[in-house]
Parts: C-alpha cells; structure tokens; sequence
C-alpha cells in the first residue's frame, strides 16, 4: 500500500510526502507522483501524530459519571466501586470510544493502563492505532494476592503479544507504590529486566502519596523506589507533581521518564505543578499525557499541550517557560521516544504516523506560526486526516464505522453506571 499527499504545508514549505507501507519513504522531489491512494495536502500542513503517554482509555465509559470531587473521595466512592462491575466487553467499546476520539484529535499511538487489557488490544487493532498496553496492577499491598495476580499478569501480557499486529505492544501496569507491595513491585521490575517490557506506574501525584510514603518508609516515594532497586530506563511515571530536587536527580540517574497530565492535575486538584524545567535540565524525557477520559475529561491532545504550557507559566511565574516549541515536541517526539517507537516526526524512513491539519479554520489564521497556532489557539477539530502505520485511518473528519462506536459505547456507559 502506498500514499501520496500532494502540495501539503510541511516545516513552512510546499511539499509531497510519499509513503510506502507503513514507512515514509521519500518527501520532496523525491517523492513519486503516483500512489495507490493520494491525498490533496492543499491549504493543509502536515505534523506528526500525537504520543499519548499516560491514559486510561476506557474510561471515556465514565466520562462525566462523577466530576468536581476531591481526587481520593473521587476513587474510593465513585470510580472504584464502578469498575468493580466493569466487564471485558465494556473495556471493548470504551477503547474504542476512546480511539475514535484520539483519531479525531490527531493521536497516533497512546500508552494505557487499564483492566482487560486483551479487550482493549482486539479494539486498537480493529481501529489502526499504535498503543502500549499494560493491564492495570492492584495487590492493595498484599503479597499473597500479589502472586495470585502476577500470573493473572503473565495470562494477558500473552493475549496482548497474541493480538497480532506489531502496533499493539504489552507492558506492565503497577498501579503505584500506596496500591502496590514491595513484593510485587520487585517481581515486576525483575521481569522488566528479563523480557524488556515498559513499566508504566503513578509517582508522586499527590501530597497525600508522599505524606504516607514519609510516615511509613521515612522518604519520599522517588527514593523509596530507588531504595528497593526499582527504578530503571524502562519506567514510565506518570504525574510527578510532587517531586523535589534529589528525586529528580534519581529518575534522570536512572533514565525514568515521566508524563506530565497537566489538565487532569489541575481538574483533581493535584495541588501543584510538575517541576518540569528541574526535570528538563536534568536531562529527564518529559512526554505528555492526557490522563483517563473521566479525569480530563477528553484525550484533546492539542487542549493538553495549552494547558501544560500555561500551568507551567502560571505556576513559575515566568512566560518564557514552557515555550510552543518544547511543548509540542513533548507531545510528539518525545512521546515516541518515551515509548521506544520510530515516529514523532516526518522524514525519511520513520513511520508514517501523521496528521493534516486544516489551515483554512478560523483559529488557524493567520498563519504566522504554525506551532504557536497548535499549542495555544487549536483543539484537535482542525485536524482533517491521520494516518497510521501507513493507513489512512480518518480523512475530511470522517473515520469508519464511527456512528455504531459511539452509539455502543452510549449503551455500554449506560449500563455499567446503573449495574447493580
């Protein structure tokens, strides 16, 4: 399979960009002039897909179900007990719920962690997107249930590797250090280390995580990581509000990378801004995320490049801090490479993960900086066509099969809301 788009908008310059399975093969002259299917870039500008590096995607089936609450009333009384009745099908239809809007929004490849993992794999499948899938780990620090559910682990990481396509990839999912054991943790990281899985893990997301971690291990939970040998290059944290100078010097000494979720913190109420300059000048890969649909409340990854912009700006009190440019680069390549995949930008030989943006919208104009315009003026609305892996998932805004996911995924909401 091959494409063509023609006369597109590309790092300010007219161009073509020709794709050739799943690889851009040539941009420019070198481009051929015919494909098996062609693309009018006219009054467009191509950008990389979006990186989504921390979500729980089937969570769109909660989107709305329990808003304005404290962060830990939030879990405890509404989104617990609901997931308690969650069933694989409902993870089925949330994920694709959740892919249909990242498709709309530009998003080519996003890491989730969530519960029925090989649910979800059969959904991004179907869809077309790039995922790093990690079922969600709970042991509420009971090593006896945390080997029960370690083989549990191991039954869906092969469903995940099962799935069939090299765009869905497995990973593992301890929850964080207050619903996780020390035993498990570890377990977790030695098989890390055998078979070279990602870790995807909450770290420092709120006052209250490191105030027990303080009360109960006598450090804050960065170094209480380090301490018990868990810390490596194949960690991905998510949050990191609350970390202070000698834990950021210990993720970037291990080469942890981190997710900030600028709007979920500011919705939950997080209390405080991720230390991303300490992080950056540490030499630490700072992606972005979304969060889960029910604490965003969308996967708008272009709404949450603004929104890590200005928190940053507003929490530092300084305007140059955070600029269009890095931000957007956190969003695309620099999710690529928290993720260990070949994309985050257009040029030769990466894969062809890319978005078309429509130049002629009214927030797009004028067009004295394209990157500028994307992080502060769009929503993912001005995005017309993406592709992934080479395939043409969405183009003129209209993906297939969209009007059934979106009326399924309402009949799924709705009933795991009032299951009994």
């Amino acid at each position: 399979m091959s494409v063509l788009i023609k006369d597109v908008q590309l790092d300010g310059r007219t161009t073509s960009i020709y794709v050739e399975g799943n690889r851009i093969a040539a941009i420019g002259e070198k481009a051929r002039t015919e494909a098996d299917i062609v693309i009018d870039g006219k009054a467009k500008a191509a950008v990389p897909g979006f990186v989504n590096t921390h979500t729980h995607a089937a969570m769109a089936l909660l989107r709305s179900y329990a808003d304005d609450l404290p962060l830990q009333t939030w879990l405890e009384k509404a989104i617990w007990p609901r997931e308690a009745k969650i069933e694989p099908e409902d993870i089925y239809w949330g994920t694709k719920l959740a892919c249909l809007e990242m498709i709309k929004g530009g998003t080519t490849c996003f890491n989730d962690m969530y519960f029925h993992m090989d649910q979800a794999a059969r959904a991004v499948k179907e869809m077309g997107l790039r995922a790093v899938l990690s079922e969600g780990f709970i042991d509420m620090r009971d090593p006896d249930l945390g080997q029960q559910l370690l083989k549990k682990q191991q039954s869906v990481l092969r469903k995940i590797e099962g799935v069939g396509t090299d765009r869905v990839r497995a990973a593992l999912g301890p929850h964080a250090i207050y619903t996780v054991s020390k035993e498990s943790l570890l377990a977790m990281k030695d098989l890390s280390d055998k078979k070279g899985y990602l870790v995807h893990v909450h770290l420092g997301e709120t006052r209250r995580e490191v105030e027990d971690c303080v009360t109960e291990q006598g450090m804050r939970p960065a170094k209480y990581l380090d301490s018990i040998g868990f810390l490596s290059h194949q960690v991905l944290a998510a949050h990191g509000c609350w970390l202070e100078a000698e834990e950021v010097d210990l993720l970037a000494r291990h080469g942890v990378k981190v997710s900030h979720c600028p709007t979920s913190n500011m919705k939950l109420a997080a209390g405080r801004a991720m230390p991303l300059k300490a992080l950056l000048e540490a030499g630490v890969l700072v992606s972005l995320g979304t969060d889960g649909p029910a604490s965003n409340n969308n996967l708008d990854m272009l709404e949450s490049m603004k929104f890590a912009a200005l928190l940053q700006k507003f929490a530092s009190d300084d305007a140059t801090v955070a600029p269009a440019a890095q931000v957007f680069e956190m969003a695309t390549l620099g999710g690529a490479r928290a993720l260990g995949v070949d994309a985050g930008l257009i040029e030769e030989g990466r894969l062809a993960d890319i978005a078309l943006v429509d130049l002629r919208r009214p927030e797009m104009t004028p067009a004295h900086d394209l990157t500028s315009l994307l992080v502060y003026s769009a929503h993912g609305n001005v995005v017309d066509t993406v592709i992934c892996d080479g395939q043409v998932l969405m183009k003129g805004r209209k993906v297939p099969g969209e009007a059934e996911i979106v009326r399924k995924a309402a009949e799924a909401g709705r009933e795991l809301v009032s299951r009994e």
